[in-house]
């Protein structure tokens, strides 16, 4: 397996230009169930197997799960900040630095109960959207300015891109 293929499992991110209401219908869906797709893929893995890289030089389980919760706590905020000023700058946040820091060590559940909760609320200011409000934009201090149709397909790449890093990680190592 490449190096690509261990950072990627899903493949890199690819935004559909113009999506239907069915595809971000699908992709809300997508974003609902992934909170407990994540829960029942770490629920018996030990301290040992959290702590982890899911690559060589990667992240461990541990941290890609609260990189996880941290990333969607911005990513509300940039949904938010655009449905209600017009072209906000979203805040960047240095991932890497984030995951040195000592809350990363955390026992998991924090971000696990985070994570159900915040999307619980997300999905709920997701649903409420009428398909005009995905041509609302931010501009991104890493990708430009973004309309929230290209942000809720990058959030639900996400989202499902780390669950895949453990879920092969778990495969290769037999877990």
């Amino acid at each position: 397996m490449t190096m690509d293929n261990l950072r990627y499992p899903i493949g890199p991110f690819e935004e559909i230009c113009e999506s239907t209401a069915e595809q971000r219908g699908n992709w809300i869906m997508e974003i609902t169930e992934m909170p407990s797709r994540l829960r029942q893929a770490v629920e018996n893995l030990t301290d040992e197997q959290l702590s982890t890289p899911y690559r060589p030089g990667g992240w461990t389980i541990r941290q890609v799960i609260h990189h996880l919760a941290d990333n969607d706590m911005n990513s509300y905020i940039r949904f938010k900040k655009a449905l209600t000023e017009e072209n906000p700058t979203a805040s960047s946040f240095r991932q890497n630095m984030w995951a040195e820091l000592n809350d990363y060590e955390a026992p998991i559940e924090s971000s696990l109960v985070l994570l159900e909760a915040l999307r619980s609320r997300f999905t709920m200011l997701l649903h409420g959207l009428q398909s005009y409000d995905f041509l609302r934009t931010f501009n991104s201090p890493t990708h430009g300015l973004m309309s929230l149709d290209t942000a809720i397909q990058r959030f639900d790449w996400h989202g499902r891109h780390h669950l895949a890093q453990i879920t092969s990680l778990k495969k290769r190592m037999g877990w």
